[in-house]
């Protein structure tokens, strides 16, 4: 189970996406605006947070945004439509996941499962590469000896490069093993991520030395 902050302007959707999340063991609060989103999350602290991107006021992107300013805190975004400006601007405003709606309770369900699930620890201990260590136990990431925050996406996506050095991974590849999406996934979501996760690990993420590309194929963990 869940503790879940939905942020959703439409009552009776809401309600419905409430009682559908709580059927699936999740423990949900709810926001009708983008302003008592952020009040909630500062005073509830949830695991996660459910946003929909077409808010009044504050919209979705915004509130995205504002957390990501100040915490680590999952966020799957909810589109009224698969537009292409609406899930890009949602992902590159920090958002882990997304959902189209009509919104199917068990593909939701699925996906804050997914966002959260951090049984990725393989007991091998630490890996050291360079001045970054990952300890796989305590799923803890330090850099020049600094903790770096990580959302669950960005753990389980460096855990995955990190345990494969120059393997290269597609990008499909990773959705499945860091998303658990199992059909043809929206590569975005992975571009988006990798971007993320070189700000936090890379000294240079303009030039990067561990999560590299590899044009036209994906990424792969290079060796240091």
């Amino acid at each position: 189970m869940a503790s879940v902050l939905l942020i959703e302007d439409d009552a009776m959707l809401r309600r419905g996406m409430q009682l559908a999340l709580s059927r699936h063991g999740h423990d949900v609060r709810v926001a009708g605006t983008g302003e008592e989103g952020l009040a909630a999350i500062e005073t509830s602290r949830p695991e996660i947070v459910v946003l929909d991107l077409m808010l009044p006021g504050i919209d979705g992107v915004e509130v995205c945004r504002r957390i990501r300013r100040v915490d680590d805190l999952p966020v799957v975004m909810v589109t009224a439509r698969g537009d292409d400006f609406d899930v890009v601007g949602g992902l590159e405003a920090g958002a882990d996941d997304y959902v189209v709606k009509p919104v199917q309770p068990t593909v939701l369900d699925a996906r804050i499962r997914a966002v959260l699930r951090r049984s990725v620890s393989s007991g091998e201990g630490v890996r050291a590469h360079g001045e970054l260590r990952i300890d796989t136990t305590s799923l803890t990431v330090t850099l020049q000896g600094h903790v770096v925050p990580m959302t669950p996406i960005e753990l389980r996506l460096l855990l995955t490069l990190s345990a494969a050095p120059g393997r290269v991974f597609t990008r499909q590849q990773l959705l499945e093993e860091v998303w658990d999406h199992d059909y043809l996934g929206d590569s975005r979501l992975v571009d988006n991520s990798v971007r993320r996760l070189r700000t936090k690990v890379e000294p240079d993420p303009a030039s990067p030395v561990f999560v590299q590309t590899v044009r036209g194929f994906g990424y792969r963990f290079g060796p240091v």
